[in-house]
């Protein structure tokens, strides 16, 4: 058989001439047909005493020199017993099962969805906080990954990039919801191993202790001052922090919060039990600053029933301000507080106990002040609410919040007891 030459090629395809097969030895064929954009390289063979065709290649992609070379080892591996025609077919095959599996994998974020709706929403106390971890730190860093892809390595590093940003709390936290996520992932049979397993508290953010910063009197008028003359914090920002303080409430219980529980006639809030973290609801008498401050967010907030609704229209996940827009804000009023020891949100409850404890007021009233529960044989028995005597007490620290915010200290005079 005559060989092919790069001038018989040209020659057919500027003439447009077709075919279905020109020969040049050793099994490779040219084929040219009418259905075909470019001439095709094919290399047949038989294997097991069959026919066999093979395609090599368009002869754009492929020379007559590569194609040679390409038949010459095919030709090999037939005569060693392969059947390379039903071997490409099988690595295509694989390939697209593999791209396949990809497109279907189920990734972290998928799998960070379907646990917070089958294990967190309606069955734990605050999911909004669970929500939060997945949204501002799961998802961002393994999120896109498929779930038997992730290695410790990838846990290593999203636990490293949350240091890094200054919240070992955070990171202490996203590591045990990770954990706790990937154990669901094989209990569904859809992972064999946990890749947090090697890892604990000393990885993430180390062990925590308890905080015990509380913000003085000069500390509290630092705080008003700097709010002031923050550019950028909100009015809004600066009530939702005032009724904090105030009010002695958890951050939860006043971001979460709708109109309808508030009394502001009777000047009273009635929390909720499913919002509260003692499970139990309760009453919050609201001094006359709290009264005008929450008069203030409920004209602000015109039409929405919540307190605080979202601030922002697009891809909100919640219908009111999220968790940690408070500390994103006053993360820009702390550079104005140059003098003042570092403190957080957390540390409001624990300033206004210190500060209630300092005007005289008796330890149980406090403690009810800040809706805990009240300890030993007497919280059993017990079950009067001290409502007067709780409005008496957060008067009081509404009076000396108001003096701070005047940048004032006010000289407590702690209450006498009564014999």
């Amino acid at each position: 058989m005559a060989k092919l030459s790069y001038m018989q090629i040209k020659s057919w395809i500027s003439k447009g001439e077709r075919f279905e097969g020109k020969g040049d030895g050793d099994g490779l064929v040219l084929s040219y047909r009418k259905d075909f954009a470019v001439p095709l390289w094919r290399f047949r063979y038989r294997f097991a005493g069959k026919q066999r065709v093979m395609n090599i290649g368009t002869y754009g992609q492929v020379s007559l020199a590569d194609a040679r070379k390409l038949v010459k080892d095919l030709n090999a591996r037939v005569a060693l017993g392969h059947d390379v025609a039903a071997e490409k077919q099988d690595r295509k095959a694989d390939a697209v099962a593999k791209i396949e599996a990809k497109n279907n994998a189920l990734t972290v974020g998928q799998l960070a969805d379907e646990y917070f709706n089958n294990r967190i929403l309606g069955q734990w106390k605050h999911p909004n906080i669970v929500r939060a971890r997945i949204e501002n730190d799961i998802k961002p860093n393994i999120g896109a990954l498929a779930v038997e892809d992730v290695k410790p390595s990838h846990i290593d590093m999203m636990l490293k990039t949350i240091i890094k940003r200054g919240a070992p709390t955070m990171a202490n936290d996203v590591l045990r919801w990770t954990r706790r996520l990937f154990d669901y992932a094989i209990k569904r049979h859809r992972l064999q191993y946990n890749p947090t397993s090697a890892f604990d508290l000393s990885d993430a953010g180390g062990k925590e202790t308890a905080r015990s910063r509380a913000l003085t009197q000069a500390d509290l008028v630092a705080l008003f001052d700097a709010m002031r003359n923050t550019k950028g914090f909100t009015q809004i920002n600066i009530i939702s922090v005032k009724l904090l303080l105030m009010l002695a409430v958890r951050k939860s219980e006043l971001i979460g919060a709708r109109k309808s529980e508030f009394d502001l006639a009777a000047a009273l809030w009635h929390l909720p039990a499913e919002r509260n973290k003692t499970e139990s609801a309760i009453t919050i008498p609201l001094p006359r600053q709290a009264v005008e401050a929450l008069e203030t967010l409920h004209r602000l907030s015109e039409s929405s029933e919540w307190l605080l609704p979202a601030r922002k229209a697009q891809d909100r996940m919640l219908p009111h301000i999220h968790e940690n827009t408070l500390n994103v804000a006053l993360a820009k009023v702390k550079p104005n507080m140059p003098t003042v020891e570092a403190f957080c949100i957390h540390d409001f409850r624990r300033t206004a106990r210190t500060h209630l404890a300092a005007l005289g007021i008796p330890s149980h009233i406090a403690e009810r002040c800040l809706n805990h529960k009240i300890k030993g044989i007497e919280g059993v028995y017990n079950r009067h609410d001290y409502l007067d005597e709780r409005r008496e007490a957060l008067k009081l620290w509404a009076n000396l919040l108001e003096s701070c915010e005047t940048g004032q200290e006010w000289n407590v005079t702690p209450i006498r007891k009564k014999a």
